[in-house]
């Protein structure tokens, strides 16, 4: 009988990972097919590519239907017949190595990546292979190769200046899907194209893989190069980074282990699901018992560099997809001095005070945006949180009130 492994009193706030025995007497070779990825050619292979040169995002293989790619947001389905139960087994058993093969037949299901090559560039994926019905199925996510930069995002400038401190913790706040990840991954990039330094990802899972420049990049994915992440955390004050990506603030454990980084000289970054960069600090002590508050507060003030807020809009510009509004608040004296006294509803009037400094509210960003004709107005006044101000800015009526502060 194997005895239960040890968990730690704050594991009900990290997301459970699985803990597979370790693999005694354990060949060179099968050692070697575990950490040195030998690019062998698979009949499962054909339907990666066809989904790279289609530029789909997904893959979803099912018994009894021909392999269905997402492309654009549509599902779509291959050119074949449907695949049966048994060429299903025979097309995506080969995928898993020993260890994910030890979860899926443990679990019904295992999340591990994949490598292809497609016209001799190197394509990740991100695989969940499942059971259904008592089949087997596969659902791929590819991950981008490619990483825009600022101006290919339509950021506003200040996000630039933003990369250029040494220690503090940035964070991007929004809905799943608002681009946060893109933006942090350009401003990643931008640093290592600009310093030397060691950046750390610890992801959950990994969506960019950068290409080193001047940095030195290391990027551990939760679950696969490590447990989970409080012991990726533990690791990485080990590992002397200069610039870390600790992902998403979910739990207490992840602010502070990321705050006390923050404190120590690291660049933190992080994402946190919030719908404005002021409603981020009740967010973020949302996480914590009220006696602990008004520590919160005083850590945030002192840590913070910036909070960038963003959600994606459908663009009107001929050849650009969707583009984010973005509101930036900038951690200076007023912004601290309104966090550390809890009076967080001032801090949507101290940003629009601060535009001079690069902060700006989303009534700002979406009248630039109409003005660059990159959304319409309509699409601008359906996400205003404030639509009279907007109105108003529109007409080129500036609505500031520094008596308030």
């Amino acid at each position: 009988m194997t005895a239960t492994p040890h968990v730690p009193h704050h594991a009900h706030h990290v997301q459970h990972i699985e803990v597979v025995e370790p693999l005694h007497d354990v060949s060179p070779e099968e050692l070697a097919d575990r950490f040195v990825k030998r690019r062998e050619e698979l009949e499962v292979d054909k339907y990666f590519r066809a989904l790279v040169k289609l530029q789909g995002s997904d893959l979803h293989m099912k018994v009894g239907r021909p392999p269905i790619v997402r492309v654009h947001g549509e599902l779509k389905p291959l050119n074949r017949g449907p695949i049966d139960a048994e060429e299903m087994v025979r097309l995506l058993f080969p995928m898993m190595n020993k260890r994910a093969r030890a979860i899926f037949d443990r679990d019904g299901g295992c999340d591990f990546a994949h490598v292809v090559d497609v016209d001799g560039v190197s394509w990740r994926f991100r695989v969940n292979m499942f059971q259904q019905l008592g089949k087997i199925g596969l659902v791929a996510r590819r991950i981008n190769n490619y990483i825009p930069d600022f101006e290919g995002l339509h950021l506003p400038p200040v996000v630039e200046k933003l990369c250029h401190y040494d220690q503090g913790m940035i964070l991007l706040a929004g809905v799943t899907g608002s681009g946060k990840s893109t933006t942090i991954a350009s401003m990643l990039n931008y640093i290592n194209r600009h310093y030397a330094k060691h950046i750390l990802t610890l992801e959950d899972p990994i969506e960019f893989v950068f290409t080193e420049e001047k940095c030195l990049i290391n990027q551990r994915e939760i679950g696969q190069d490590v447990r989970d992440f409080a012991i990726a955390m533990k690791h990485a004050v080990r590992e002397d980074p200069d610039v870390i990506l600790v992902g998403e603030m979910r739990d207490q454990e992840t602010f502070m282990t990321a705050i006390n980084a923050a404190e120590t000289g690291h660049l933190v970054f992080g994402t946190i699901h919030a719908s404005s960069a002021p409603s981020t600090i009740g967010r973020i002590l949302d996480l914590f018992p009220e006696e602990l508050h008004s520590a919160i507060r005083s850590a945030i003030a002192f840590n913070m560099k910036a909070i960038i807020a963003q959600k994606l809009l459908k663009s009107i510009k001929p050849g650009v997809g969707r583009v984010p509004t973005v509101e930036i608040m900038i951690f200076n004296p007023t912004v601290r001095k309104l966090v550390l006294e809890g009076q967080d509803e001032k801090l949507a009037d101290a940003i629009r005070i601060g535009a001079e400094e690069g902060m700006q509210d989303f009534t700002m960003s979406l009248k630039q945006l109409v003005d660059e004709e990159l959304i319409d107005r309509p699409t601008a006044f359906a996400v205003a949180p404030n639509r009279e101000a907007l109105k108003m800015a529109l007409k080129g009526i500036n609505v500031r009130e520094p008596g308030i502060l």
